[in-house]
């Protein structure tokens, strides 16, 4: 079987170790706060998470930008020229344009590289559903599936991936054009909490409106246990952005309230990209339901 590399984008919010694990390369985007320009680092090299969010608790805004198409070329050719395919698997399109930027690297470097690969799918999810899907895309590759055969499973599966996520205050959802000003208002004086899935098209769309930090994390558990089934794939995700008691928190809510006691937990911090739009204080969950 020809090899080939799994490459991904900042989106993914897949750590150090999990990318190791999983051998899954990613491409990082950027981002820009007090007029300097900053890599997003998945691994929070240059700046602690918790003082990045503080950035954002001191009432600055953070801008993000995509994955331009000079660090795609530079990635994909370094692979190429190494003699790997390319499996590249993108932040949800209705989301962020890296995946248009990864068809128009394609186009350019299938007319050099005619003999090899260059496999570009659109995800539909973002933070750890876009991580989780690079995880079953390494562990199909490891079964010993071509490049092809995995593109088709994920096509097919994708919408498989499930988020539940609560974000805590919406002023940093307003800061980033996603909510009014009025509703950011309301929200933040009647103490509301919005339940985010991502939806058939890969869309963030709010379902519920919880009233309470404690009530709004006891729902996505209840919420994730409504419409768990079990399946080969029992990892499941906490992701969350400065937040690591609440995520311990939703922890111990799974492993006392779940029938299937073989799941792999695992917290994993949110990334500055999908951060710098969420704000501290945001728990997600993400699960594959079959």
């Amino acid at each position: 079987m020809k090899k080939y590399v799994i490459i991904t984008d900042s989106c993914s919010d897949l750590n150090k170790n999990l990318r190791e694990k999983y051998d899954i390369e990613y491409v990082p985007m950027h981002y820009s706060y007090n007029g300097n320009d900053f890599i997003a680092d998945l691994d929070y090299k240059d700046i602690s998470s918790h003082d990045f969010y503080n950035i954002m608790r001191e009432g600055n805004r953070i801008l993000t930008s995509q994955v331009n198409s000079l660090d795609y070329k530079n990635v994909f050719r370094k692979y190429l020229l190494e003699g790997y395919d390319i499996l590249s698997i993108s932040c949800s399109s209705a989301l962020s344009s890296s995946y248009k930027g990864s068809l128009l690297v394609k186009e350019e470097l299938e007319k050099e590289f005619v003999d090899q690969k260059i496999v570009c799918i659109d995800s539909l999810n973002a933070c750890l559903g876009l991580g989780l899907i690079c995880i079953i895309a390494s562990e199909l590759r490891s079964e010993g599936k071509s490049i092809i055969e995995v593109k088709d499973y994920l096509e097919e599966n994708k919408n498989k991936i499930k988020q539940e996520a609560v974000i805590d205050n919406l002023n940093y959802l307003k800061r980033a054009g996603r909510v009014s000003s009025a509703s950011a208002f309301f929200g933040g004086m009647l103490n509301i909490k919005p339940i985010i899935i991502s939806n058939n098209i890969g869309e963030n769309e709010a379902v519920e409106k919880v009233k309470g930090r404690k009530n709004s994390l006891s729902r996505i558990v209840e919420r994730m246990k409504e419409q768990y089934q079990t399946s080969n794939y029992k990892k499941v995700f906490i992701g969350h952005a400065d937040a690591i008691e609440d995520a311990k928190y939703i922890k111990e809510l799974l492993e006392i309230e779940f029938f299937d006691k073989d799941l792999e937990i695992e917290i994993c911090e949110i990334g500055p990209i999908i951060g710098a739009s969420v704000g501290p204080g945001t728990i997600g969950l993400y699960f594959y339901k079959d």
